[in-house]
C-alpha cells in the first residue's frame, strides 16, 4: 500500500469550530472547504494537505507544537501575520532564544504562535537547504 501525503489531512482539537475557523481563513489565508457531519471544519486547496478543525468537549490541547507551514521569507511572514491580529511567542531559553519573535538555527528559522484554540503553531524556513528535486 502507498499512502499519499500530498493529501493527507492534520486534525486539530478545538473547543469552537466556527471561531477557530474565522482565524484560519481570515488571520492565515487558509481556504474554507466546508464542514463535515460531525461539525468539524475543512481547510485547504483541492488536492494539497487538509487541515480538519474537529470540535472536543475535553480541552484538551497537545503542549507542543502541533502544525509547521514552510515559508520563504519568515520575516515578512512574521510582520505580515502581525498585521493581521497575530500575536508570536517569545522565549528566553537556555536552547531556545528568539529575536523579534523568530529563533534561528543552523538549519532554520523558526517562530511560533497560538490559534483561537490555543493549539501551539509555527512558521518555519529553512536555511542553506537547496531544493530537493532540480532541474
Amino acid at each position: 500500500m502507498n499512502l499519499r501525503m500530498n493529501t493527507a489531512t492534520t486534525v486539530l482539537p478545538v473547543d469552537d469550530a466556527a471561531r477557530a475557523r474565522r482565524f484560519y481563513t481570515e488571520k492565515l489565508g487558509l481556504p474554507h472547504r466546508g464542514m463535515t457531519d460531525d461539525g468539524s471544519e475543512l481547510l485547504g486547496s483541492d488536492g494539497g494537505p487538509m487541515l480538519q478543525l474537529m470540535p472536543v468537549s475535553d480541552g484538551k490541547h497537545s503542549e507542543h507544537t502541533a502544525l509547521s507551514f514552510e515559508v520563504t521569507d519568515i520575516e515578512k511572514t512574521v510582520r505580515d501575520m502581525e498585521a493581521r491580529g497575530v500575536a508570536f511567542q517569545d522565549y528566553d531559553l537556555p536552547n531556545l532564544k528568539t529575536e523579534n519573535h523568530i529563533c534561528t538555527t543552523d538549519s532554520e528559522k523558526c517562530a511560533w504562535f497560538m490559534d483561537t484554540e490555543h493549539n501551539i503553531l509555527c512558521v518555519h524556513e529553512k536555511l542553506g537547504v537547496q531544493a530537493e528535486y532540480e532541474l
